[in-house]
């Protein structure tokens, strides 16, 4: 990871004579006194830029994307791929490079991240993670390693979750109890711990024996049996590969 940041980061950046950062098509000498980028500074992870996209701009091979965050906005460089206005996207944690001038686009940015490309969840399972195109996490579906047999929670609003997913349209908005085994976690994705409950319902063919629950501080481990709260969201878009048929939000922990 840090070796592929930083092939990136050097292919993609020269040092202008001028002590500002330029594009490739700059000159290819060092000023006096500028010290190299190294493996070890370009694998200085940072953050995971997200945002709502205001502005996406293609050059040279690469696309330079303006993020908007709480009022912030944040300039992020990727190679070369599709970007909307409006899109939701969060990135790879990558270099910041101060005034790095871009030739091609006649532009100096006074900060900009270059990252590999839109961020995958940081993974902590035991279990075997597949692709899927599936409902759920259309980036992935776990398969337990074993049999997974947790009993209902119990009240008027607790439900399995196979009946979460058939049920889906009526629950959309709505607030839902759910109890079981956890089976995945990421943790500090766009700002959210990622959750995956099975409870054993749900057809694991289809992909509806898996439920991804975000919370905004409360966590769990691999194995935790939990039962968590929260509200039900149904065609779940976050941009980046964050797809979801139906997915539960705003989400506690019930202890």
């Amino acid at each position: 990871m840090r070796r592929l940041i930083f092939l990136l980061v050097a292919g993609f950046l020269t040092i202008s004579a001028s002590g500002a950062y330029s594009d490739p098509q700059g000159e290819k000498s060092l000023p006096p006194k500028q010290t190299p980028l190294t493996e070890e500074k370009a694998g200085t992870m940072g953050h995971f830029p997200s945002g709502k996209v205001v502005e996406p701009m293609n050059a040279g091979g690469y696309t330079y994307v303006c993020l908007k965050k709480g009022g912030k906005k944040t300039w992020v460089a990727v190679p070369e791929m599709k970007v909307t206005v409006g899109q939701q996207m969060v990135f790879k944690p990558g270099q910041e490079m101060k005034d790095f001038t871009s030739k091609t686009l006649n532009r100096t940015f006074a900060s900009i991240i270059f990252s590999e490309g839109p961020a995958a969840p940081q993974e902590n399972t035991g279990n075997k993670v597949e692709s899927a195109k599936a409902p759920g996490s259309k980036a992935a579906v776990v398969t337990s390693a074993g049999r997974i047999s947790v009993e209902k929670a119990a009240g008027p609003d607790a439900y399995t979750v196979g009946e979460v997913y058939a049920k889906r349209t009526s629950l959309n908005g709505k607030a839902v109890v759910v109890k079981g085994k956890v089976v995945k976690v990421s943790k500090g994705i766009m700002g959210k711990n990622w959750i995956h409950l099975q409870d054993g319902t749900g057809d694991s063919g289809k992909g509806t024996q898996d439920l991804v629950v975000t919370t905004a501080a409360d966590t769990a481990a691999v194995g935790d049996i939990v039962t968590v709260k929260g509200t039900v969201y149904k065609d779940k878009d976050f941009g980046a590969g964050y797809t979801y048929d139906v997915i539960m939000e705003e989400a506690t922990i019930q202890h």
